[in-house]
């Protein structure tokens, strides 16, 4: 992953930080970081497969 360019912030009349500028590139890779994560709590009670359960599946399936 390439170097992240530093966000600017914004500051209110206290200097305290307010807000954040990010480039559009990295705005976008934590979207599909936060949607990436949500898929995965949805999932995290779903039942798995072994990696020959799944080639099996596959192939009776066509798909292998």
């Amino acid at each position: 992953m390439p170097d992240k360019a530093q966000g600017r912030y914004i500051v209110d009349e206290q200097g305290k930080k307010t807000a954040v500028l990010l480039p559009i590139e990295e705005y976008e890779e934590l979207l599909q970081d936060i949607h990436d994560l949500a898929v995965v709590a949805e999932r995290r009670d779903e039942s798995t497969l072994s990696h020959d359960e799944l080639k099996e599946l596959l192939k009776r399936d066509g798909l292998l």
